[in-house]
């Protein structure tokens, strides 16, 4: 069996003006948070516990996901009174757990089909410290780059660059080792891609990669965010129990409806994000728009590239 950590504490500057009024963790992709797809992923996969590692709007995170058990899974919480980087906030989080099973690290801000069971098998095989998912991209100019040897033993972990020595880049999720995990400072700031990961090559120890070519996108985006709910979407839009939508309305574009909506008469939406208890009025025209839980629009309404919440109404850059 395994545990898991979730790094959910990030402020989401890169999301901004969605993350306004909500961590990026919770914002809505077909339907449901970020957060949700990762937590059912995590269990599918046969982590048992999984503890959020939150700080920025930590409050609003508790009340959705309580002790986990709707998930069929164990949720505890971890909160940082200051961000302490993907090291500290992963060795603040395993404050909840033991250290008699391996721990699978989650970034946030990604969604990812690939195998994690696998990737946890593989971990446990070759005895690793820890093993990285690793992705193999077109152009690794904009990400760090991890070289392996012909083993699946990384040997290095580069910044970005203008020739990549390889096409293989951080996707994001970890298998740890429990022994490696007191080895991060407690309390303290700490990078794992930076340092500690680093410092371990450096000193020999087993760091594997696994390569999964699956889905993978990292949402810290507007325009990131909008892709990842078209891509969980078949058909034209989808829409959440408990929506009352007009006959006539057209919703198209892979749009997502959040639950409860009430959406009337004459209404166009295209690739458009509604969150749950949302009034769009008659004739109202949205694209490419996202409209956070609770908000209401009044008949007649025309708005395209926008975030709209209630008390908000601001232009999505890009």
């Amino acid at each position: 069996m395994t545990v898991g950590i979730l790094l959910v504490g990030g402020f989401g500057t890169r999301l901004k003006p969605l993350t306004n009024e909500s961590p990026k963790p919770m914002l809505p992709v077909a339907g449901l948070p970020v957060t949700e797809h990762q937590i059912m992923a995590a269990k599918r996969a046969g982590i048992h516990t999984l503890v959020l590692a939150t700080s920025y709007l930590a409050e609003v995170f508790t009340p959705y996901f309580g002790d986990g058990s709707k998930w069929g899974i164990s949720i505890k919480y971890a909160v940082e009174k200051e961000p302490l980087g993907t090291g500290g906030a992963i060795r603040n989080a395993a404050e909840l757990l033991g250290r008699d099973e391996d721990v699978v690290i989650f970034n946030g801000d990604v969604l990812s089909r690939h195998d994690i069971a696998s990737q946890i098998a593989f971990h446990q095989k070759v005895q690793a410290d820890v093993t990285l998912h690793l992705i193999r991209v077109a152009d690794a100019r904009a990400f760090g780059c991890v070289p392996l040897d012909s083993s699946g033993k990384v040997t290095a972990f580069l910044e970005k660059m203008e020739n990549p020595v390889t096409n293989l880049i951080n996707a994001g999720c970890y298998v740890f080792s429990p022994n490696i995990i007191d080895q991060i400072p407690f309390n303290e700031v700490v990078s794992v891609e930076r340092q500690t990961f680093p410092a371990l090559v450096a000193a020999g120890r087993p760091i594997y990669g696994y390569e999964d070519q699956s889905y993978w996108l990292d949402v810290g985006t507007p325009a990131a965010l909008f892709q990842g709910s078209r891509d969980l979407i078949t058909g034209d839009f989808q829409a959440m129990p408990g929506c009352d939508i007009a006959t006539d309305a057209r919703i198209f574009g892979h749009s997502s409806i959040g639950a409860r909506c009430r959406i009337e008469s004459g209404v166009s939406i295209e690739d458009c994000i509604i969150g749950d208890d949302v009034v769009i009025g008659a004739r109202t025209s949205l694209s490419h728009t996202f409209v956070a839980h609770g908000s209401s629009i009044s008949a007649g309404e025309s708005h395209q590239n926008r975030y709209i919440s209630p008390s908000e109404n601001l232009p999505i850059p890009g």
